[in-house]
């Protein structure tokens, strides 16, 4: 610790010191300018930088490939060049710290929040997350890696207990977070908003102070999530740094109080004190007094680096030889995914980006519009079509529109999200009101869909007929992180041409966990059979056919988890009769996670896409037209269905939870292990990925000298490029511990390498494991364990493509202390 950090310490009085503690508002911590000590801004991650504004609109921002596809990729090398991209990005916004990555494990294949965490391995999980904090923090800006610990679903997130035994927490959950404290050092940890074996994360003393501090030596913050905070002495004590967001409500006088009673000794402050003071010495806020300024900066060198990063993540599951693109004969290009960006998931990560680029316009920049037909097909939203035009908004200093408004704007769509300052601060943000009127003219006569959701109490009017009433009777669903109502709908025929005056009325309700209000409003004309039958025509005419389906922010967002993986809408109806139609069928998913595909066999072939941030088009049309080899390997396990995926079961309690719990059965047979141990065929499965080349492994070599006296091994093969085109292999080392006293996964991914090799030519890699990669953890005796025994180690191009095989033999054990 400096001694300058000691001295400003010293010299805080104790208001000063409460105040760092928490935030001043929704985004930072105050300044004291009485000591020279700036103000520490943070802003959202982790697929870009938001910066202040809201989750809708805002100042522009680069949007970068979301978790699951920078995993997909399995370069470190890419990610940590993108945590120091991100970096630019968040200095580009004023701020100090990014609240990011997000390194929870894809438990099941239903979490709305797969698409922003990176895998179902703990290992994959672990060298992301390091790489992205290594860019991000050499850069000098401060990672917050989250949710500490527990977060695997959306259902109940702020109130339910994830039931976790001591080894598979250790094994699984944890070693992102450790990897990020020992490795990667991580200057910042946010809690998770659940409770963890009965108690807050964010009052965990065992969690935040024995394990994070105590064993593994961590020397930064822990900050709540947002409203993550339950109490006092209780968070201070356990060793929670930061109360986010402010104004405070867990400390300020509070905690002046539970100082002087006591309940908080000096001590405990001084600790929380410093590590705030050195967090801000380490990301140069203690000395930033500039002004806050918020800058868009497109900058062409993020513009490339995204389309890039996009084209590696992509993993091509099928390909019967139609790709790549021969650059000849007509494409028709279907589907609701095609003429529309899907860039990133929903919730906290999303922002404003600077532009999107859809596969269509990717293909049209590759192709050039002779060769290209459209057709939709059907739609894939969730909520009806957000509805825009412009709208006048009136606002209300209470919560019954009554009175005269005292703030009047106009906006350009029928929706708001609503946090700190409301109408430049003329209404309480938790008792206010607010009237939209405009007008809606559809282009096509039929029988609309009205449909509206909020965060509050809302109401749309249809040329004041109450078309929509999210208000009589509201009741809690799963929209706006769970703090609004489901979407409710009417329906009402329009005629094409003629203006219809909108009326949407909002108001607050008496209590949000999460301090927002928000609405959206949407009208939408389903599609009918005819858009099917208009599509097939196309594909029927046309040399290829490409689909782009799949899902969008809507369904892969924060707050809610998935009812099911099948394509929502009639979106597998339509790749089934596309494909019936034209045998040279390429399906291109855009998902946040696995989908059951069971018109898989009649397709030619099949491009997981994921979101891939706002050169999406570019990035996807790089790969179908071979200017990028699609060298992404998947990061999670396929299923068939559903059922088939680790947290399946009968017992509601394991998932998605009962009466305030979440059962982790499972245990340490997560992802592939699960699939492994039941003997289920995945659909696909983790690590696999076709390519444009093929690659040959052998000449393996295992030095195990070591390997009795400390437990380390150093294995060497050869990799082959015995294709035509240059290529990415990735090769991946998998443990398999022989006779196991306690049970253990069937292998378990220790170790992977990412290599380039040109057509031809065949490269030597080597990879190191330690101790660890043969350990697991004893609870009772608290240390982990390598036993005595044999040892396989198996390395392959995928867990299901495993054909090098090596044997290990220990004489003694190796206890590895906490």
């Amino acid at each position: 610790m400096s001694d300058r950090i000691e001295q400003l310490a010293d010299r805080m009085t104790l208001q000063e010191q409460v105040a760092i503690l928490s935030g001043e508002d929704f985004w930072s911590v105050p300044a004291i300018p009485r000591l020279g000590i700036g103000k520490l801004r943070v802003t959202d991650g982790p697929n870009g930088a938001r910066g202040g504004g809201s989750l809708i609109g805002g100042i522009k921002s680069a949007s970068f490939p979301v978790g699951i596809a920078l995993s997909a990729s399995w370069n470190v090398g890419l990610v940590q060049e993108i945590g120091a991209a991100l970096a630019d990005e968040v200095k580009s916004k004023g701020a100090h710290m990014l609240l990011a990555p997000t390194v929870n494990i894809h438990r099941s294949v239903s979490n709305g929040r797969n698409f922003e965490c990176y895998s179902e391995d703990p290992i994959l999980t672990a060298e992301m997350a390091v790489a992205y904090i290594l860019g991000l923090q050499g850069q000098g800006i401060g990672a917050a890696v989250k949710h500490f610990a527990g977060n695997e679903s959306e259902i109940e997130r702020t109130t339910i207990s994830s039931e976790i035994d001591e080894r598979t927490l250790r094994e699984v959950y944890l070693i992102p977070f450790e990897w990020a404290v020992k490795k990667a050092r991580t200057w910042g940890v946010m809690n998770s908003y659940n409770k963890l074996n009965g108690i807050f994360t964010s009052e965990h003393n065992w969690l935040l102070t024995k394990l994070l501090r105590q064993e593994w030596g961590y020397d930064g913050i822990v900050m709540s999530d947002w409203f993550g905070s339950h109490s006092t002495a209780g968070t201070v004590n356990a060793g929670l740094d930061l109360e986010m967001p402010g104004p405070t409500r867990d400390r300020g006088q509070k905690l002046i109080e539970a100082v002087n009673s006591g309940a908080v000794s000096e001590a405990i402050l001084r600790q929380r004190v410093v590590a705030m003071l050195r967090l801000m010495e380490r990301v140069g806020s203690l000395d930033d007094n500039r002004p806050f300024v918020e800058a868009a900066n497109d900058r062409p060198e993020h513009r490339a680096l995204i389309r890039r990063a996009g084209a590696e993540a992509a993993v091509l599951l099928k390909n019967n030889g139609v790709l790549p693109l021969r650059g000849d004969g007509t494409i028709a290009v279907i589907g609701p995914n095609a003429k529309t960006a899907q860039i990133m998931g929903g919730g906290s990560a999303q922002l404003n980006p600077h532009y999107r680029i859809s596969p269509w316009d990717g293909l049209l920049d590759a192709l050039g519009e002779d060769q290209l037909r459209y057709g939709m097909g059907c739609t894939n939203h969730r909520f009806e079509p957000l509805l825009h035009g412009k709208f006048a908004v009136d606002y209300f200093a209470n919560d019954s529109l009554s009175g005269e408004p005292v703030f009047t704007t106009t906006q350009e769509e029928a929706q708001a999200f609503w946090v700190g300052s409301v109408a430049e601060g003329k209404v309480d943000p938790s008792h206010f009101s607010a009237r939209f009127t405009g007008s809606f003219t559809p282009e096509a006569s039929g029988e609309y869909r009205v449909g509206i959701y909020a965060a509050g109490f809302g109401k749309v009017f249809v040329d004041g007929r109450l078309l929509a009433d999210a208000w009589t009777n509201w009741v809690k669903g799963r929209t706006f992180f769970e703090e609004g109502c489901d979407e409710v709908v009417g329906t009402i025929p329009l005629e094409a041409g003629r203006s219809y005056e909108i009326a949407i009325e909002f108001a607050t309700k008496p209590y949000s966990n999460l301090g927002i209000s928000a609405f959206a409003c949407g009208i939408g004309l389903p599609l009918g059979d005819d858009a099917i039958v208009e599509a097939v025509r196309l594909a029927r005419n046309a040399d290829t056919a490409i689909v782009f389906v799949g899902r969008n922010g809507e369904w892969d967002t924060e707050g809610s988890d998935l009812s099911s993986i099948t394509l929502p809408g009639r979106q597998d109806e339509l790749v089934a009769a596309i494909a019936q139609a034209n045998p040279n069928t390429v399906v291109v998913l855009q998902t946040g996670g696995p989908v059951e595909m069971a018109w898989l066999g009649s397709v030619a072939a099949v491009l997981e896409a994921w979101y891939p941030g706002q050169e999406a088009g570019n990035a996807i049309a790089d790969v179908l037209t071979g200017e990028a080899e699609p060298s992404g390997r998947l990061p999670q396990t396929f299923p068939v269905r559903w059922s088939d995926n680790p947290a399946h079961s009968q017992d509601r309690e394991v998932y998605p939870g009962l009466d305030g719990k979440v059962r982790y059965e499972e245990g340490v047979f997560v992802g592939y292990r699960h699939y492994d141990k039941t003997g289920t065929a995945p659909l696909f499965p983790f690590g696999f990925g076709l390519g444009y080349t093929e690659f040959e492994l052998s000449e393996l070599h295992v030095d195990d000298s070591e390997f009795e006296a400390n437990g380390s091994v150093m294995v060497s093969l050869t990799v082959a490029n015995i294709g035509a085109r240059d290529g990415a292999a990735v090769v991946q080392l998998y443990v398999s511990d022989d006779q196991a006293s306690d049970p253990r996964p069937a292998k378990e991914l220790k170790a992977f390498r990412k290599v380039q090799v040109t057509a031809g030519e065949a490269r030597q890699i080597t990879m190191t494991l330690d101790a660890r990669a043969f350990a697991f953890y004893r609870e009772k005796a608290r240390h982990w364990l390598v036993e005595s025994g044999s040892f396989t180690l198996r390395l392959g191009l995928s867990s299901a493509d495993l054909k090098l095989t090596a044997k290990l033999q220990r004489n003694t054990t190796l206890m590895l202390p906490v």
